[in-house]
């Protein structure tokens, strides 16, 4: 291989991330803005219970699980210290995207993106620096801007979903209806490009190898299928309805990788951890939606409510 050309492409797509990735992103939530209404939120913060549930469970037992998976599990600690990183860097635009295409309750979705992605501010630094201090001897001041997360979340989320809702609830009935078939298609193939200019680019999978790092496969499968589990299961009790339970349950499976990649990066300036966040996300997304797609098999969907 010729590894000038393969730097210089990395490099390259390393500047293109900057600029297309929250293009795409925000395309992708105009998408699914197209299937929502302001009737379908309504119902999300009239009866809170599940959003209130589902950001309990990723703030808190989220993180819980991968120091109990990565405590018993055999690898270097730098890695353990990134998989805590990813389990704290929640939701995301794949996991939106996924309960679209499931067809599960899209608003609550979404409300948890929004939630989470503030939440964070203020969690990320104690999770970490636990982490860090547990499993590499030292502590790492991280400062997340609550500005620039606001800014973001209006530019990639909050804005293009309201806009596809207005198109949804205004615009021509003939026009939406015949673009929400091909729109899934649409959506997969952005989110598909994106994965593959983070994949390619230096701070994505520039230092992976596959003989020597397969192994950080096996965890990430049982913190994603683990997680999930227990988000679908542990919801039962509380009345939550099935399209809820699978909703929450992708939330937990999906996780913030192009975050957790930059927070390696960028702020702890470790690329092995940032390498557990590009392999995760390189598997979670089949896994999560096999299995989402099971337990949403287990049992007839609901109106949501």
């Amino acid at each position: 291989m010729n590894w000038g050309l393969w730097l210089q492409l990395t490099s390259f797509m390393s500047e293109l991330i900057d600029y297309i990735v929250p293009i795409g992103i925000a395309l992708i939530m105009f998408g699914i803005g197209l299937n929502l209404k302001v009737s379908n939120f309504t119902r999300v913060f009239r009866k809170p219970k599940a959003i209130v549930t589902g950001l309990v469970l990723q703030m808190l037992v989220l993180p819980l699980t991968a120091f109990v998976i990565v405590w018993f599990w055999p690898m270097e600690n730098v890695y353990k210290a990134g998989f805590i990183l990813i389990a704290a860097c929640p939701g995301g635009t794949a996991s939106n995207l996924v309960t679209y295409l499931l067809r599960g309750r899209i608003a609550l979705s979404v409300s948890l993106t929004a939630f989470n992605s503030f939440l964070i501010v203020l969690t990320i630094p104690v999770i970490v620096n636990l982490a860090t201090h547990l499993f590499l001897g030292s502590t790492h001041g991280i400062d997340l801007s609550f500005g620039k997360i606001l800014v973001n979340m209006l530019w990639t989320v909050i804005l293009p979903v309201m806009a596809g809702m207005t198109l949804n609830e205004k615009g021509p009935k003939k026009f939406i209806e015949a673009v929400k078939g091909p729109m899934r298609y649409i959506l997969m193939t952005l989110l598909l490009l994106i994965f593959i200019l983070i994949s390619l680019s230096e701070e994505g999978g520039g230092n992976f190898d596959f003989e020597r790092d397969y192994h950080l496969i096996f965890p990430g499968i049982i913190l994603n299928v683990g997680t999930m589990l227990i988000g679908y299961f542990s919801t039962q009790p509380l009345g939550i309805t099935h399209r809820g339970r699978y909703t929450i349950a992708i939330e937990m499976g999906l996780q913030n990788s192009a975050l957790a990649i930059f927070i390696a990066n960028n702020l702890l300036e470790n690329d092995q951890m940032s390498l557990v966040a590009v392999l995760y996300s390189g598997t979670s997304f089949v896994t999560t939606w096999l299995i989402a797609f099971l337990l949403k098999k287990t049992a007839p969907d609901e109106e949501e409510n």
